[in-house]
């Protein structure tokens, strides 16, 4: 895959180019900040991009806000977003406009090679990724009108690994059902979550941010 990375942490970058670059992926652009990742993604249209939340001035929120502006103007542009921590909002925003081709994962899963590669690769090819942690972070949260209340334990706990990035195949594996009954028990999450067929939609970005929401 052709791949832009963007994190002002020199080694990290550097760390990241390296990794990619040994597994056979081609690193298009490597920059440090927002306005710089925006051009980078315009210019190379790269397959996926990897990103930093916190770049410069404020090391807040650039990373993303830059991941948004460049999606923005090129639609559907692949990104997985890289965090220090769990920040419920961010992953909230990163899917706020349903295109899906998204990921959040914490830093830490970087470390563990195999997975960070398997996401990158699901995001490239148009799919969802949310770190673990985050879907346990929004599984504790509670508040009134829960849209997710009618659904059942086992609905629940489909969409959490749905929300992880999980194929239904992989959620059959998983938790030991067929191929049918996951595609049964996903239909009436949808149904449950107000969410029709709908050529214009991504419904099962949209079933994924309720659950960021809920």
């Amino acid at each position: 895959m052709r791949i832009v990375v963007a994190d002002d942490a020199v080694l990290l970058r550097e760390g990241l180019v390296r990794l990619l670059s040994e597994d056979g992926h081609e690193v298009v652009a490597a920059v440090g900040d927002g306005p710089a990742l925006v051009e980078a993604v315009l210019t190379h249209r790269p397959d996926v991009s990897v990103v930093d939340v916190r770049m410069p001035p404020t090391h807040t929120d650039e990373g993303l806000r830059a991941a948004a502006t460049a999606r923005s103007r090129l639609p559907g542009a692949p990104v997985l977003v890289l965090s220090q921590y769990v920040e419920v909002s961010y992953a909230a925003d990163l899917l706020a406009d349903g295109a899906g081709a998204v990921g959040y994962l914490l830093k830490d899963r970087v470390a563990r090679v195999e997975e960070f590669l398997d996401a990158l690769v699901r995001v490239a090819g148009g799919g969802t990724v949310l770190d673990p942690q985050v879907v346990a972070q929004l599984l504790a949260r509670q508040r009134r009108n829960d849209p997710l209340e009618k659904l059942t334990a086992r609905e629940r706990q489909l969409l959490a690994l749905m929300a992880e990035g999980h194929s239904n195949t992989a959620i059959a594996r998983r938790l030991v059902l067929s191929g049918s009954a996951v595609e049964k028990h996903i239909g009436n999450v949808f149904a449950k979550l107000g969410l029709p067929p709908d050529d214009t939609r991504h419904r099962r970005v949209l079933a994924v941010l309720a659950h960021l929401n809920a």
